[in-house]
C-alpha cells in the first residue's frame, strides 16, 4: 500500500467514525426531543411555539433536565425557566 492510499484510508476510517459520533449524539437528541414533546402533550398540556422552538434547539443535558422538571405537574412554563 503506497502512502498515499494508507492516508486516504486512514482519513475515511477517520471521517467514518466521526460521523458515527456525531449521528449517533443526533440521534440521542431527536430521541430525547420526541419524549419531551410526547410527555408534555399527552399531559394535555398546550404548547406554545416558543416553547416547542427552544425544544428544537435544545442540547441532550438541557432536554434531560427539561424531563425531569416534568414530573412537578408545574405549568409548562414552569419547566422551561432556568
Amino acid at each position: 500500500m503506497t502512502t498515499a492510499e494508507r492516508l486516504r484510508a486512514e482519513g475515511w476510517e477517520e471521517g467514518w467514525a466521526e460521523g458515527w459520533k456525531e449521528g449517533w449524539a443526533e440521534g440521542r437528541a431527536e430521541g430525547r426531543r420526541w419524549s419531551l414533546l410526547i410527555l408534555l402533550r399527552s399531559a394535555s398540556r398546550e404548547l406554545p411555539p416558543d416553547i416547542e422552538a427552544r425544544i428544537e434547539a435544545a442540547d441532550v443535558d438541557r432536554l434531560a433536565g427539561w424531563a425531569a422538571r416534568i414530573l412537578t405537574g408545574d405549568p409548562v412554563e414552569a419547566v422551561f425557566t432556568p
